[in-house]
């Protein structure tokens, strides 16, 4: 059981935060990209309650299972597009923020593969899910059982 109920308890930041989601999905950016790039935050901040809902939300959207299975080691893996690599490169790195924060590299290869909308988008898609991580987490969300 959670912690806090946090729609009845913070009801308005939480739907504006559920707003932002929802205009993010609107955007430019791929929606399966966008699903593997909460998925793979979520795995970096070890929400098991997000990594459960966007692997089940990717794979509504046909996203192959190798895929899912592999994100854990993308870097290893041949299956991700240089498109997808950029992104998930920028999600490490801006999940993590080290004393460097996103670097350059990170940046220019991403931008060398995204619009500006597109970009801007994938920003605010990393910021929104480490936020609704930062939720989970503490809370103790759990999954449902399917």
């Amino acid at each position: 059981m959670s912690r806090l109920d946090l729609p009845a308890t913070a009801r308005e930041p939480y739907l504006a935060l559920v707003q932002v989601a929802q205009t993010i999905s609107e955007g430019p950016l791929d929606r399966i990209l966008w699903q593997l790039v909460k998925l793979r935050a979520s795995q970096l901040n070890g929400c098991v309650y997000c990594i459960d809902m966007h692997a089940h939300e990717a794979r509504e959207l046909g996203e192959d299972d190798d895929r899912l299975f592999q994100l854990t080691a993308w870097r290893e893996s041949g299956l991700f597009t240089a498109a997808e690599r950029a992104a998930l490169d920028y999600t490490d790195t801006a999940t993590r923020l080290g004393a460097n924060g996103v670097t350059d590299a990170v940046w220019d290869e991403v931008t060398a593969h995204f619009e500006p909308a597109e970009t801007g988008h994938l920003v605010m898609a990393v910021a929104l899910i480490n936020a609704f991580d930062r939720i989970g987490d503490p809370l103790r969300l759990t999954p449902a059982r399917r």
